[in-house]
């Protein structure tokens, strides 16, 4: 089968190969899935680069972290009435994906929406999920709150800024750009904001009348999780979701406790994997349990249903332009969701 394989360290043209590859053999637990689409990620760009430490398997590997596509076997332990099943799906240890078949574990796995397109279905899983796990499970977010979404224009922020509209909050996102900005405003944002103008406290602090945010989703990390750190409301939760601002914040010491004190707020990180939360003991890993994941994914698809959010498509491309889509992801040129059609 066709897969494309990191090879090397660099920009993803140079370290991308397309190769043909043999199947993946299976484990317990796990589903073989025929590749329809594939998703695009920042991570899968700090893994070109071999500085994603979180997913750093020994090279060769196949690059990809999520796919849609039809479940072709499964191995003991996964549903059987899920073959023939159009399934969102991760590969195994969040690599796999870009290839023609990807095999991943039944607990990553959920149904596609009946109502989407393959390439839609590619740009519902991750981006809601992730926002879903922070805004809702972990943020626990209500209606008449004020939530703050960083990153507003990306995949995850498209998903964030709906999800909260969706649940009847006051929303204000930032991005790096006039048409970003532009772009979160149509996605339901009541405030925008460009934080490359510089410190985005005064913006926030008019927004909300000096009073702060209620909920924070964080998906930059950094310096713009220290200026968040200011802009929190009294029992405030600020999200850790993620670090699109550059992935070495992950182990960077940055949090001080004086802000979260004087503050009164709340920090919590989110880690969207989904398992048996005390499967790895005290190492430092907690999964989110799969009932959980089950409860989010049937409320995403009824506020799907409702008309209530979208996956946002921003790029569709073949699967041969995989390190070009990556690149443009890498220089901000993106947004919204972008999407390899494996069906050409």
């Amino acid at each position: 089968m066709k897969a494309w394989r990191v090879v090397r360290e660099g920009r993803p043209s140079e370290a991308l190969s397309l190769e043909d590859v043999d199947p993946t053999p299976m484990e317990p637990g796990e589903i073989r899935v025929r590749v329809s689409a594939t998703a695009c990620n920042f991570n899968e760009v700090d893994g070109c680069y071999g500085r994603y430490k979180t997913v750093d398997p020994a090279l060769p590997y196949t690059l990809g972290m999520e796919a849609v596509g039809v479940v072709t076997e499964v191995a003991e332990g996964a549903p059987a009435d899920w073959v023939g099943q159009r399934m969102l799906v991760c590969g195994r240890g969040a690599i796999g994906a870009h290839a023609e078949e990807v095999v991943g574990p039944a607990d990553m796995a959920f149904r596609a929406p009946d109502s989407l397109s393959d390439v839609q279905a590619a740009a519902f899983y991750f981006p809601y999920h992730v926002a879903s796990a922070s805004l809702l499970e972990r943020g626990r977010l209500e209606a008449g709150e004020t939530a703050l979404i960083h990153a507003g224009a990306g995949g995850v922020g498209s998903a964030a800024i709906q999800l909260a509209k969706a649940c009847g909050a006051t929303v204000i996102a930032t991005a790096g750009s006039a048409e970003k900005l532009d772009f979160c405003r149509e996605l339901g944002a009541d405030f925008a904001i460009n934080y490359r103008d510089g410190d985005i406290t005064e913006a926030v602090s008019d927004a909300t009348h000096g009073r702060g945010v209620d909920v924070a989703c964080d998906l930059v990390g950094g310096e713009i999780t220290s200026q968040t750190m200011g802009v929190m409301a009294y029992g405030g939760r600020l999200m850790l979701t993620g670090f699109s601002g550059g992935i070495d914040a992950e182990d960077v010491a940055g949090l001080l406790p004086r802000p979260i004190i004087f503050g009164n707020f709340s920090v919590a990180g989110v880690l969207m994997s989904y398992g048996d939360p005390d499967a790895f003991g005290l190492v430092g890993i907690h999964m989110i349990p799969r009932a959980t994941g089950e409860a989010m994914h049937e409320r995403l698809l009824s506020l799907l249903e409702q008309g209530a959010i979208r996956p946002v498509v921003g790029r569709e491309a073949p699967y041969t332009e995989l390190p070009a889509e990556l690149e443009r992801l890498e220089r901000r040129e993106t947004m919204g969701r972008t999407i390899l059609d494996w069906s050409v």
